[in-house]
């Protein structure tokens, strides 16, 4: 370890103190892509803020680089985080990467001082007259490799250091670690550091919570655990860990590339968000959200059946990952209870209102407090301050996208961290809550500024003092709203919280008491059979939404006594019924005793006014036979009748057979238990399409006979056909094959091919090889999908190009090249012949095209037509892409993309394989039978997989029936678009695509 890791470094700062205080513009500025270089005080004069407000520069480089975390101990100094390693981890050599930059290294590192030293760097800044100038600064860890947060608390600092969590004793607090680090835990995921694990700080409970983002993975355990008791996770989430029990443990999974964490007065947690039309997500205990799934992977639980979105508002630009609630009173009252939150693509800062929806809450922008002219501001972090300010971390970048970064395009000497603060706004003096008694700690509960009411909280859980336990209960009980629940945090983190505190704190006046008594009751999975009773009878009288919301979750950690009860007593509270996150959650609490408390959850079904709630109605009835079903076992499908039995009307056993159905759908189904043949009857019988997923020798007579029907109802005919093309009815071939000559319905006829592609027959290539000639555009789309996925079809089609019957022009060059799969002599000789080298364009020549389109668009002088060019937009990209609500759902919508940026938006569109979105890479599938499947995964699940080909047809494929699914490196969107545009279209294509409004 280097010795400046103990040297203090004491620089007297020449007091340049930099600040901004100007009106702020009427409108924010453009997406910024980069600039100018300028000094940092010359970019302090590019600020602008409102007239009540002013910014100021309190560090620049060289005392600060790359800073992307910033916190602040008990005395009120700055602590940094220098990044100066990213992006690749030091001593460890890549072996390979995906698109995504998702690296496989050579090694796990070792943790320091053991494995190699990188360049990160935790430094503290202190103002040490209290004059809002930091004036004095030292280093307080180097050396550290990808270390991305810290947090002081319990005689030392935690540093997230992937894979690793850290812990540095520093008893006697004089900045120099007592040692070596403390490995607490080991197995965080590396192979993306614009992803890690980060954001670590901690919650009111005495937990550590972070935040790990979405392209990483984890496989984390304590030191000395087996590897098969890791806890594997993929891609973003929540976790938090307790140091004293040494539990981990995901709090909540989902969300954006999470990289923040927000904790608010209430305790409520938030994180940000990378995509758009959000400023992010707020965390309940144990739920699941939304998450890129093709690119992070799915839900761990595959019958969570649901999950929740970000949180309401309005449309807007990408991103703001990372934000705060500001609650102290330092600036402006109007600015209180507001979010703040970092735009570091667009290098601004956003206040938003923030209004309940539901349980949870929903956000409108008001205005761009913060907005610059330089275009290399990147805030990066946010944090309230002891001050009562906002401050924030600005890595000052060309560019903030991993791409370039990891191209090596970082500028690692800059960075600046500014503070926003009301415009008469005097210093803070210094001080040190550390030297303060636990007694005179209470009174800091109190504080304004939820800063130093949370580090009173940290510091009650460093000392686990006895002695204020008295003076905490007597707060608690004899006040109310945050007074109280401040108490009862430093309660339990001071060692006083138990089973009869709780009996008495469920009953108290403060809804944010009672909810936090329940959480902190369930932590450990377990209470008296006496708290469970007033739990549960709590469940039915519990006014608060937020406090039902907490119960919700916290029954879901609880035995089934007093778990299921409670949860049952929840689903009667049809006031929730339409509420954003408990009816999902009720279900979550209810799916975890499917296995282990199987036969108490049935029980409940033996109760006929279980089955009256509009809750249970709604969200349980169609996911608790889905869940059954969905296994496929003869077990479940026995429980599955006897929930059938149990439906006391013929509506709840129609909301029971849609679960079943779902659950069937994409399955070619053995023949059912006799048990739940009979219960289907006792309402009439099976559907028709259950028959035919059974193989019912009636039910596929009455389904070709409606099929073949052009009078029947359409949407039932195209249902049929879909089934058709899930499991193997032969007889449907004629029956197809007609609708495909004779109907007039193009939906009808896409359908009837998409249905042919698993049918072995060489009468279906012919047949529509045939037609071909004859199709529309649309149709003949459909039919290039069917003709490539089988080599006899493929060498039908080929053969009559060949024979002039066919214009090749009416086939794609992508089309042909799917042909190329096959390894025939005939087959490769045609394409040869009619298309020649399909090998696409090379990366070269594609560098060339983005350079002399690029050259083009930039020089041009004429006007270009926005109204023509929303024209070939429709016609060229329009069948795949929306923009603005309008065109097709195959691939990305444009709507929310950085359309501004004319250099990226050619690489995507020259060279559309150079970076495939999220959600949109491309498989190759090749079936038992010698079917070929092209396209999107669009969704899956343990049994089946649903591939969405370029055509917009969703084709499904028992995983039993796959020989290979291979990953492919080229996108499905065809390259040489421009090839077919003369300038002038090409201008007109970018001016529509660069609109950031709809075309009145």
């Amino acid at each position: 370890m280097k010795l400046r890791l103990f040297l203090l470094l004491t620089i007297l700062a020449s007091g340049s103190l930099y600040v901004v205080s100007q009106a702020a513009p009427p409108t924010p500025p453009p997406n910024n892509t980069g600039g100018e270089f300028f000094s940092p005080a010359d970019s302090l004069k590019q600020f602008t803020v409102p007239d009540d407000l002013k910014l100021e520069q309190v560090l620049a480089e060289p005392l600060v680089k790359q800073p992307i975390f910033l916190n602040f101990d008990e005395r009120g100094r700055m602590w940094v985080i220098n990044y100066l390693q990213y992006p690749y981890p030091e001593g460890l050599r890549i072996l390979s990467k995906d698109k995504h930059h998702r690296a496989v290294y050579d090694k796990v590192p070792l943790p320091p001082p053991h494995g190699d030293k990188g360049d990160d760097q935790i430094t503290i800044h202190e103002d040490t007259d209290g004059d809002g100038k930091y004036d004095k600064h030292s280093v307080f860890l180097d050396d550290l490799n990808i270390a991305s947060s810290f947090v002081k608390g319990r005689g030392g600092v935690w540093v997230l250091n992937p894979p690793y969590l850290l812990f540095y004793p520093d008893k006697n607090n004089d900045d120099v670690p007592d040692g070596d680090p403390v490995v607490h835990l080991e197995g965080f995921g590396l192979e993306d550091t614009h992803s890690v694990v980060n954001s670590l700080r901690w919650g009111p409970d005495g937990w550590l919570y972070s935040s790990q983002g979405s392209t990483v993975s984890g496989k984390v355990k304590k030191p000395g655990q087996k590897d098969s008791e890791a806890i594997q996770t993929l891609g973003q989430l929540i976790w938090r860990y307790h140091p004293e029990k040494k539990i981990y443990e995901i709090f909540a999974e989902g969300g954006g590339n999470a990289f923040g964490v927000e904790i608010d007065d209430k305790g409520r947690l938030y994180s940000g968000h990378n995509g758009g039309n959000t400023r992010g997500f707020h965390y309940t205990q144990g739920s699941y959200y939304q998450k890129g799934f093709g690119k992070h992977g799915p839900l761990s639980n595959p019958y969570a059946f649901g999950y929740f979105q970000a949180m309401k508002h309005a449309k807007v630009p990408r991103f703001t990952h990372n934000f705060i609630i500001y609650e102290a009173e330092t600036l402006p009252q109007k600015y209180w209870g507001h979010l703040f939150g970092i735009e570091p693509l667009q290098g601004r800062v956003v206040e938003s209102a923030v209004t309940a929806d539901g349980s949870s809450y929903q956000t409108e922008d008001l205005q761009r407090p913060v907005a610059t002219t330089d275009k290399r501001f990147r805030p990066v972090d946010i944090k309230l301050g002891p001050d009562g300010a906002i401050y924030f971390c600005d890595m000052y970048e060309h560019q903030i996208a991993h791409g370039q970064h990891y191209s090596g395009q970082v500028e690692k000497g800059d960075g600046r961290i500014y503070r926003l603060t009301a415009k008469d706004a005097k210093p803070l003096a210094p001080f040190d809550l550390g030297k303060k008694s636990s007694q005179e700690l209470i009174a800091v509960l109190d504080h304004p500024n939820r800063w130093f009411r949370q580090q009173a909280l940290r510091l009650f859980g460093d000392r686990k003092d006895a002695s204020v336990i008295p003076a905490l209960k007597q707060k608690l009980f004899e006040t109310d709203g945050q007074s109280a629940l401040e108490a009862l945090w430093a309660l339990n983190l001071s060692g006083g919280f138990d089973e009869a505190v709780a009996a008495k704190s469920l009953k108290h006046a403060d809804p944010f008491v009672r909810a936090w008594t329940i959480r902190l009751l369930c932590d450990d999975h377990r209470v008296s059979p006496e708290i469970g009773q007033q739990l549960i009878a709590l469940a039915l009288t519990e006014p608060h939404v937020q406090v039902r919301s907490q119960l919700a979750s916290s029954s879901k950690r609880l035995p089934a006594d007093p778990g299921l009860p409670i949860a049952f007593n929840l689903l009667t509270r049809s006031e929730d019924l339409d509420d954003v996150h408990i009816p999902l959650i009720l279900w979550w609490s209810l799916e975890k005793r499917v296995n282990e408390d199987r036969d108490a959850l049935l029980a409940y079904f033996a109760k006929p006014e279980v089955w009256q709630s509009p809750l249970v109605e709604k969200y349980i009835l169609e996911r608790i036979m889905r869940r059954f079903a969905a296994t496929g076992s003869r077990n479940d499908l026995l429980v599955c009748a006897k929930l059938l039995e149990l439906a006391p009307e013929k509506s709840h056993a129609e909301i029971l057979m849609s679960g079943f159905e779902t659950a069937m759908k994409g399955r070619s189904t053995a023949s059912f238990p006799k048990e739940l043949v009979a219960a289907m009857s006792k309402y009439g019988g099976q559907s028709i399409s259950l028959g035919l997923r059974q193989g019912d020798k009636e039910a596929i007579q009455k389904a070709l006979k409606i099929v073949a029907d052009s009078k029947a109802d359409n949407q039932k005919r195209l249902d049929l056909i879909q089934i058709f093309g899930e499991v193997k009815v032969p007889a449907c071939v004629p029956v197809l094959l007609d609708i495909i000559s004779n109907s007039s319905d193009l939906q009808m006829q896409i359908a009837a091919i998409s249905a042919l592609q698993q049918y072995p027959d060489d009468a279906i290539g012919k047949t529509v090889t045939a037609l071909y000639p004859s199709m529309s555009d649309d149709l003949r789309s459909a039919a290039q999908t069917l003709l490539t996925i089988r080599k006899a079809w493929a060498k039908d089609f080929l053969q009559a190009i060949d024979a002039g019957k066919i214009n090749k022009t009416t086939v794609p060059v992508e089309t042909a090249r799917k042909m190329t799969v096959f390894s025939d002599d005939d087959i490769s000789n045609l394409i040869q012949k009619h298309f020649g080298s399909i090998a696409g364009a090379t990366t070269e020549q594609m560098q060339q095209q983005i350079a002399a389109h690029q050259k083009m668009l930039l020089a041009s002088q004429a006007e270009p037509d926005r109204y023509a060019g929303e024209k070939l937009f429709q016609k060229h990209c329009g069948k795949c892409h929306k923009l603005f609500g309008d065109g097709g759902e195959i691939g990305p919508d444009l709507t929310s993309f950085k359309r501004d940026d004319v250099g990226r938006m050619l690489v995507n569109i020259v060279n559309p394989s150079n970076e495939i979105r999220e959600g949109f890479e491309t498989y190759l599938v090749v079936t038992d039978d010698g079917r070929v499947v092209n396209g999107f995964l669009a969704d899956q699940d343990n049994n089946v997989i649903v591939i969405r080909s370029a055509d917009g047809q969703s084709i499904t494929v028992e995983r039993d029936n796959i020989d290979e699914m291979l990953p492919q490196k080229k996108s499905l969107m065809p390259e040489g678009l421009l090839d077919k545009l003369s300038d002038q279209e090409i201008q007109d294509l970018f001016s529509y695509l660069r609109s950031s409004q709809p075309l009145p």
